[in-house]
């Protein structure tokens, strides 16, 4: 059963799908809920500022200029940013990502309705740090990357290949992989005017 708050968030989701008004019985039946319920959720949106319009007996019928709460999640949503913000704060070996990792979380704790800010500071979704084995070296030349990919901008550098030789490149960047031990870098290159796909170690 979903929580008080995500059932609020789907009865405003509902609501704001309809232009005509709309019986409290056939609300209650599309949220799986007693029209008791749907009474008590209908006050408590009033009450933060919604303009519902109707009563019981005609129905209701939400008025414009009510727009959701910032940042309103499904729990499913929330379990799905909380593991993917704290696999990049252990995995990334991005030095500015994971400490937006933790910004986004902190941000996203203190805008959140109270049933879901406990949510999550509650969550028993945990990404553990990886292995010695496995843990990226920290790189702090990856923020370079990524602005470069996001700006399009050319970067030069030194490639080494597969025999040794070193050759200055210009590469422009497009996209960027990562995995457990090497980061996967998708460019073009001028020198060999080609697509270039090495990996940095």
């Amino acid at each position: 059963m979903p929580s008080r708050a995500a059932r609020l968030l789907q009865l405003l989701e509902r609501l704001r799908a309809h232009r005509q008004p709309v019986p409290g019985a056939a609300l209650a039946a599309e949220l799986g809920i007693s029209l008791r319920t749907l009474y008590r959720d209908v006050s408590t949106l009033r009450e933060q500022g919604a303009r519902i319009d109707g009563d019981p007996g005609v129905g209701y019928l939400l008025r414009p200029g009510f727009t959701l709460p910032p940042l309103m999640f499904s729990e499913d949503e929330l379990e799905a940013l909380i593991l993917g913000t704290r696999w990049v704060a252990n995995h990334a070996a991005d030095p500015e990502l994971a400490q937006a990792a933790h910004g986004v979380m902190n941000r996203i704790g203190n805008v959140l309705p109270p049933a879901l800010r406990l949510a999550v500071e509650t969550s028993g979704l945990f990404v553990p740090p990886p292995h010695d084995c496995y843990r990226p070296a920290p790189a702090p030349w990856l923020p370079t990357l990524r602005r470069a990919i996001r700006d399009e901008h050319v970067l030069q550098l030194d490639y080494r290949d597969e025999a040794g030789h070193v050759t200055q490149r210009r590469i422009w960047p497009f996209a960027m992989a990562f995995f457990d031990q090497a980061r996967l870098i998708a460019a073009w290159c001028e020198l060999r005017q080609a697509v270039l796909a090495t990996s940095f170690k």
